[in-house]
């Protein structure tokens, strides 16, 4: 299925058809993060099929939900979207089923099928497309790359003021717990409770904790040299202009970061927005999505390592993944009572 499929209104169609839905052949919507408004990943699909892709980026799954809760049926064809988050878009009645057996899932690195996130009731309703992790990323010309392979290093006093947080709990309440022996899924709040203590005396150590933007900034001039809850997404498109810059999954685990799409409910151009579905998931289309201008990830699927040059998988780690893979754990999903303590936790932290 690797070669995409073009769609297009057959020539014997009426001209009142072709004028009563003009919009549906020329023009596909679609609620994206920002990975997917780059020109190179978009075009090629243009192209093949004729069509304008229009995209609106969003940050946050409640962001995203909202805009779908505002809109009316038919404004959104595709959905891009956390992957633990695809059951929440399901029981919104936001994603439309799709057909499993005409998605590339065959050709994807086991692990990244993540049936439990993308059906529903035996549905399939998303696909996995692209993932990472956060973990540990630094300057390897300022620091003992061997620290980075235990996560206790950043703690010890031997980095202190060096170190940026990513600004997101989930992710980073997650290392630290792995940094304690907690596996992400035992996290409860008893758990939790026992994590406070070792979440401090990282934001002790560190000199800021900061957004995406400003954690990469602060890396690439110095300001910092380690980021906590960084990977290859925050470095890779620094390494064009410095080879410093590095990443690595400490011994004691890292967190997965995993993105689904999937068509939405109610779409008026159901066929063409599977095409783009996919298209996102053959190996070309992943291979451009993995090394989207905004940042990297790695593609679901496996066979886009043909796509690939040798130097954008080196970048990628691509020859370490099925190790990388068997030590990374997903995301916390704590429930409404958690994910407030959770919060809480992590605003206290931020007051210190």
């Amino acid at each position: 299925m690797n070669k995409v499929m073009t769609t297009r209104l057959p020539l014997s169609c009426g001209l009142a058809m072709a004028m009563a839905v003009p919009a549906a052949a020329e023009e596909l919507n679609a609620l994206v993060w920002c990975d997917h408004t780059d020109p190179a990943l978009l075009q090629p699909f243009e192209e093949a099929h004729g069509v304008t892709v229009n995209v609106k980026e969003y940050e946050g799954t409640a962001a995203g939900l909202t805009l779908l809760a505002q809109s009316q049926p038919g404004d959104w064809d595709v959905l891009v979207i956390d992957a633990v988050d695809v059951g929440r878009a399901v029981e919104a009645g936001y994603l439309a089923e799709l057909p499993a057996d005409q998605l590339a899932t065959s050709d994807f690195f086991p692990q990244l099928v993540m049936a439990e996130n993308n059906t529903v009731g035996g549905k399939t309703y998303a696909v996995t497309e692209k993932f990472g992790y956060n973990t540990v990323a630094y300057d390897k010309s300022k620091v003992d790359p061997a620290d980075m392979e235990d996560m206790a290093s950043l703690t010890s006093g031997k980095y202190d003021g060096r170190i940026a947080i990513y600004d997101y709990y989930l992710p980073v309440i997650g290392l630290v717990a792995l940094g304690q022996g907690v596996a992400t899924a035992d996290i409860g709040a008893e758990a939790l409770t026992g994590l406070k203590e070792p979440l401090f005396a990282l934001r002790k150590a560190a000199k800021q904790v900061s957004d995406v933007v400003s954690a990469q900034t602060a890396l690439a001039t110095g300001d910092v040299d380690i980021v906590i809850g960084g990977g290859e997404w925050l470095t890779a498109v620094l390494t064009a202009e410095n080879a410093n810059m590095d990443w690595t999954i400490p011994k004691q685990g890292a967190l997965r970061w995993a993105q689904s799409i999937g068509v939405v409910e109610g779409t008026t151009r159901p066929e063409l927005a599977l095409e783009f579905v996919k298209y996102i998931t053959s190996p070309e289309g992943q291979a451009r999505l993995a090394t989207s201008s905004c940042y990297w990830g790695m593609p679901a699927n496996a066979k886009a390592g043909e796509a690939l040059t040798a130097e954008q998988k080196a970048v990628l780690r691509w020859d370490q993944q099925p190790e990388f893979l068997a030590r990374a754990q997903l995301y916390p999903i704590p429930d409404a009572a958690l994910d407030t303590a959770m919060q809480d936790l992590w605003t206290e932290m931020l007051n210190q």
